[in-house]
């Protein structure tokens, strides 16, 4: 399940548009406009693809740690959880205080 980040609303992983505003979700999702933020942050120097014990195969093939400018979007395509794709993003820093 994707969440606009511009109207909140929720839309299947297959949807590429928002179905209420129309933004594109690949880079208005909650969790891309995410991977955004991570990608911007001078502070990250890789990006984790975490996955749940109980992911299906198409997440578990792409989870691991990967530069800011190879991790793969989300959600996975081909995944094949009932509720949707539940694979997140995780920061690696390269200092923890300012």
């Amino acid at each position: 399940m994707q969440i606009c980040s511009k109207c909140n609303t929720n839309a299947s992983d297959e949807n590429r548009f928002c179905p209420s505003c129309q933004a594109d979700l690949q880079k208005f999702s909650v969790t891309a406009v995410y991977l955004a933020d991570l990608q911007n942050n001078s502070r990250v120097r890789a990006i984790i693809l975490s996955v749940s014990d109980n992911a299906c195969p198409a997440c578990k093939a792409i989870q691991g740690t990967y530069t800011k400018e190879t991790v793969p979007i989300l959600p996975v395509q081909g995944c094949s959880e009932p509720q949707g794709c539940t694979c997140t993003y995780q920061p690696v820093l390269s200092e923890i205080y300012p």
